[in-house]
């Protein structure tokens, strides 16, 4: 599975993340509002954000998301942990990619971008692995909700990460081939 396809939608372009991308997403990053809910709530602050950036990069599987209006990065998305399944016929183990790690600029939400940035990741990835996950913060109302109106499906798994400071955990959705292709992200 490609990690870093060019997926274009009517609205957005998601394309692989370039260093040159800094500048133009530390812009959207800095604004604290933004993480107020998030997890890693400090993300706003520079050093912290150069470091997520600079994993994004290593991960080889960030996108940035550029605004197809005005050509500029609003946000950004990534495909991380593939699992490209094993296992007998008893003990098979889905493929699986997670998608996570997005953030748009306030100016694009409740307008429908992220459902359209989830739409375009969902399609390409579930051409080749049987599910997609999502690790939500379980005190991160926002994306828990963000999950539920694009069809996810929380699994009953979670994981516990450490985050500024302290654990938090952190509960697992899932859309898999089949509920997306009935769910209210499906592409026609």
């Amino acid at each position: 599975m490609d990690r870093q396809p060019v997926l274009q939608g009517e609205r957005v372009l998601l394309r692989p993340l370039r260093r040159s991308d800094w500048a133009d997403l530390f812009a959207v990053a800095s604004d604290r509002e933004m993480w107020a809910l998030h997890p890693s709530h400090d993300r706003w602050q520079e050093p912290v954000f150069r470091a997520f950036f600079k994993d994004a990069l290593a991960q080889s599987g960030a996108l940035a998301v550029v605004d197809l209006a005005s050509g500029g990065v609003i946000g950004s998305s990534r495909f991380q942990g593939h699992v490209s399944g094993a296992g007998g016929d008893e003990c098979a183990q889905p493929s699986q990619v997670e998608i996570g790690w997005t953030f748009l600029s306030r100016h694009y939400w409740g307008l429908g971008y992220n459902a359209e940035i989830k739409a375009l990741m969902l399609e390409h990835a579930l051409r080749f692995v049987d599910r997609a996950i999502f690790r939500v913060g379980a005190d991160n109302v926002i994306s828990r909700k963000a999950m539920l109106k694009i069809g996810g499906r929380l699994t009953g798994e979670s994981t516990v990460e450490e985050r500024v400071g302290r654990p938090v955990e952190h509960v697992v959705y899932e859309i898999t081939r089949d509920s997306f292709a009935a769910g209210p992200l499906a592409i026609a």
